[in-house]
């Protein structure tokens, strides 16, 4: 078969003939149905040699993966041929550490690498990739395995960045997203499913704006020294209580850190080898007016969200209320469970990602 492949430590990838995969036991065999091209792809390609250690190339490349089920080991349960999936590239992880039981994996507690599909091993840009564990796989049902490839480092990332801060994004507060590329857009998507905040999108491209807008950004700020100001007017002065850096430069980061409110949270996804310095009075000791904290008051009990009048003025037109009321249901049903002691995940990471793809992708006509 024909794979694209890394022949040697930063040196052009190549098209190369190599055999068809087959699985042993424990393995499974994945005709690949989409492999999707990342930013991370020219990282591997400019790795020397030394990084590679015990798993240099040549490897074939291609780390987020959907297809179907063609070949399975022995003592594998639970698939069948044909069975579409999506392929969870943290194959560095141990599978028996708390991150792993908690379908964690990219957080694995004893990986020593990062190591992947395409990274260090056989990836997705062939015909056919061998997966070692059939834990690695997630069945997607009828989702389309070329439209659930990206899900799988993409949709991840933000997904993982986004779920521990679920309880922190309380209904009526403001969640910024911080450059609109393929990782800001997925988590606008989720931001606007599992929240009940106003999103903010942050680029510096009007066309880029325009494409948060449509996937349910409530507002658009443009990058610059004037950003973390226009954030706070937002927010009627209170600050975001979540910010994602999709973009990882230090500008963006400290636009970032200029944005953030009381008991706030930054994460940064973007690998743009920024840095800030951070320590107690960075973040500016704003308090919401108490004009502000009525109107945050309405919300929580089932009005607008702040900020948004719902005039028949505002282009976007009147604010459903059933958002508000849906997020306030889910952040009050989280805090129930920590409360009894029980669960506050919702579903672990791999899979619910996945999931609330499914949801994302109907809602979007697909």
């Amino acid at each position: 078969m024909l794979a694209y492949r890394l022949l040697n430590a930063q040196t052009q990838p190549e098209f190369q003939e190599i055999l068809e995969p087959h699985a042993g036991p424990g393995q499974v065999v994945v005709k690949v149905a989409g492999s999707g091209l990342c930013h991370t792809d020219f990282t591997v390609v400019s790795r020397e040699r030394s990084y590679w250690k015990d798993d240099p190339p040549p490897f074939t490349l291609g780390h987020e993966i959907a297809g179907w089920v063609e070949e399975l080991g022995t003592g594998v349960k639970g698939f069948q041929r044909g069975d579409a999936v999506a392929v969870n590239p943290s194959w560095a992880s141990c599978g028996r550490c708390h991150m792993c039981r908690s379908g964690e994996e990219n957080h694995c507690l004893y990986q020593k690498a990062i190591r992947a599909p395409g990274v260090g091993y056989d990836g997705g840009h062939a015909p056919y990739v061998l997966v070692p564990e059939a834990r690695f796989l997630v069945l997607i049902g009828n989702l389309n395995p070329v439209e659930a490839a990206p899900l799988t480092d993409a949709g991840l990332t933000t997904y993982a960045a986004i779920k521990p801060a679920l309880p922190g994004i309380y209904p009526g507060s403001t969640a910024v997203v911080i450059g609109i590329g393929g990782l800001g857009l997925y988590a606008i998507q989720f931001l606007r499913q599992l929240t009940g905040a106003r999103i903010v999108a942050v680029d510096s491209s009007e066309a880029r704006l325009k494409l948060a807008r449509e996937y349910g950004a409530d507002d658009i700020v443009t990058s610059g020294a004037g950003a973390a100001g226009q954030i706070r007017e937002l927010s009627r002065g209170i600050g975001a209580a979540f910010v994602l850096d999709c973009v990882g430069v230090n500008e963006t980061l400290a636009t970032g850190v200029a944005a953030l409110s009381w008991k706030s949270r930054l994460a940064m996804v973007g690998a743009g080898g920024g840095s800030i310095p951070f320590d107690f009075f960075k973040v500016p000791p704003w308090r919401p007016a108490g004009d502000e904290l009525e109107r945050r008051q309405r919300c929580v009990e089932g009005g607008p969200r702040h900020g948004r009048s719902g005039s028949d003025q505002d282009p976007r037109g009147p604010l459903s209320s059933q958002r508000c009321e849906t997020g306030v249901r889910r952040f009050q049903a989280r805090t129930s469970r920590r409360s009894r002691g029980g669960d506050s995940r919702w579903i672990g990471s791999t899979r619910g990602v996945i999931v609330r793809a499914r949801v994302l992708l109907t809602q979007k006509g697909t």
